[in-house]
């Protein structure tokens, strides 16, 4: 059975402490990402790794890294998509999961959105609600059931 590993896409996570509750708890290793410099616990399961800042180098570290028995933490749709080719499980900062089932969806909307913004010109059509109490609790239970189904495989 692979070795279960938490995964931030950190530098704009907002998700961060929560995650590392879920890990002590289950003491799961968490290996956080980013090409900023951020604090992190001070925690033998928590380590931080500081990419270049190239572009989509964070993604690219996770990308490559990641596998079956992973679950990774990210907000970015693309990125999802290559952890679940590589085997891992993904959730947004939200609490909703990334799956094969939802992923197309996720980057066709992406792109819908995009080309809306391009067109907006200079007009502010929206963007995402804001990040909610409720929203933290639902990714805290997400994580917490996601962990447990990677171990037991």
């Amino acid at each position: 059975m692979p070795e279960v590993i938490i995964w931030i896409d950190a530098d704009a996570c907002p998700v961060r402490e929560e995650t590392y509750k879920v890990a002590i708890r289950h003491n799961v290793p968490v290996k956080v990402v980013a090409n900023n410099f951020l604090r992190v616990m001070n925690h033998p399961l928590i380590e931080r790794i500081m990419v270049t800042d190239g572009f989509d180098a964070a993604d690219d570290h996770i990308a490559e890294n990641c596998g079956p028995g992973h679950v990774v933490i990210t907000s970015d749709i693309l990125l999802a998509d290559r952890i679940l080719k590589a085997g891992a499980a993904g959730l947004s900062p939200k609490g909703d999961p990334w799956t094969e089932d939802n992923i197309g969806t996720a980057i066709a909307t992406r792109a819908i959105m995009a080309d809306l913004r391009a067109g907006a010109m200079g007009e502010n059509i929206g963007g995402p609600k804001p990040f909610s109490h409720a929203d933290r609790s639902k990714f805290l239970q997400s994580l917490h059931n996601l962990v447990e189904k990677q171990k037991r495989g």
